[in-house]
């Protein structure tokens, strides 16, 4: 098969193309595995992560990739879930131990052995891979194929997102960058808190007016002050800066959710300028999002599909995935960017 594989991690500026288009042997699946003939595959911020080595080490050499839709092609022995030919999802968890306190809840998203696709194991970045058949899920035939990629990271993670920060309908949301997630993150948000305003705060005036047009009743630059304070705000971007912006921006008792794996720079210039009575006092709260569960991509995938959410995407063929990873890095974004593998 072939496949892009990350062979080492370092800086994308050095490196312009840190991904290698090779031939691969087409992967086995396992006893409750399932081998699927991957058709899009959604690029992340994540990528970048894990290019540039700000994530736990990847598995390497590995395939990225973990917004992956594809039809399953076999099935392990005792894989009965599901019968060649569905179409299935995968995402971001790939397994966990299915034992711990946090499995046995439904958290296997704070697992000690949680496995990630595209780091841990291959991912979706390839003409084939593997899942244990309990972490593929059934797509909505609503949506196509590139549609669909997106909803199961950039979606599922806007939704534990959005839950994370307890918003009540009518109270104000506001969102911190403006890239794949925190646009399906505004759809969510008006269909499940319709009398909720929407302020987006965002580095460039086109992702600003992206914001307005998808509903937002306000949209500014990242250290603007809003007419208005928030009692949530979700941060979505990859760096320290908008942190302490948006806890000024929070009401006394607000609540700011972090939806990052890991910030690109560690800046103490904006860490020695978080002040408490400014930033924090008042009861103001910070909480961060990890990973995704099961019941986030299943719950979110029914959600998407009654509203319905349909993704804006850019697509690309599987060997301009370097392409792709290089525009997400210029922070050149209107929606989701997907690779068509077959």
């Amino acid at each position: 098969m072939k496949a892009m594989l990350l062979k080492k991690v370092g800086s994308f500026s050095e490196n312009k193309a840190p991904l290698e288009l090779a031939n691969m042997p087409d992967p086995v699946p396992g006893e409750t595995e399932i081998l699927v003939r991957v058709s899009a595959c959604g690029v992340c911020h994540t990528e970048l992560d894990e290019i540039e080595g700000r994530t736990p080490p990847p598995n390497l050499p590995v395939i990225p990739g973990h917004q992956v839709i594809g039809r399953v092609e076999q099935t392990g022995n005792n894989a009965s879930n599901f019968t060649i030919g569905d179409r299935v999802g995968i995402g971001w968890i790939h397994s966990s131990c299915g034992r711990c306190g946090f499995c046995l809840e439904g958290k296997e998203n704070l697992c000690n052995e949680f496995c990630a696709t595209g780091r841990d194991v291959n991912g979706g970045y390839a003409q084939y891979m593997t899942v244990p058949e309990g972490f593929a899920f059934r797509i909505p035939e609503l949506f196509s194929d590139s549609e669909a990629a997106p909803l199961l990271c950039a979606g599922a993670i806007g939704f534990r997102s959005i839950r994370l920060t307890g918003l009540k309908n009518g109270q104000n949301l506001g969102l911190t960058g403006f890239g794949a997630s925190a646009h399906l993150v505004v759809k969510m948000a008006r269909h499940s808190f319709p009398n909720s305003k929407i302020f987006v705060f965002a580095r460039s005036e086109n992702e600003r007016v992206f914001a307005r047009e998808l509903g937002a009743v306000w949209a500014g630059a990242t250290e603007e002050e809003p007419p208005e304070k928030m009692d949530c705000i979700i941060d979505t971007t990859p760096v320290w800066k908008p942190i302490i912006d948006a806890l000024k921006n929070l009401r006394p008792g607000g609540r700011l959710v972090i939806n990052a794996i890991r910030k690109e720079e560690i800046d103490k210039e904006y860490l020695l300028q978080l002040d408490y009575p400014a930033h924090l006092w008042m009861e103001k709260e910070i909480k961060t999002v990890a990973n995704v569960s099961r019941s986030d991509i299943s719950e979110f995938m029914k959600l998407a599909a009654a509203i319905p959410i349909k993704p804006e995407v850019q697509e690309f063929k599987l060997e301009d995935a370097n392409e792709a990873l290089a525009e997400l890095k210029a922070k050149k974004i209107r929606g989701a960017k997907v690779l068509m593998i077959s």
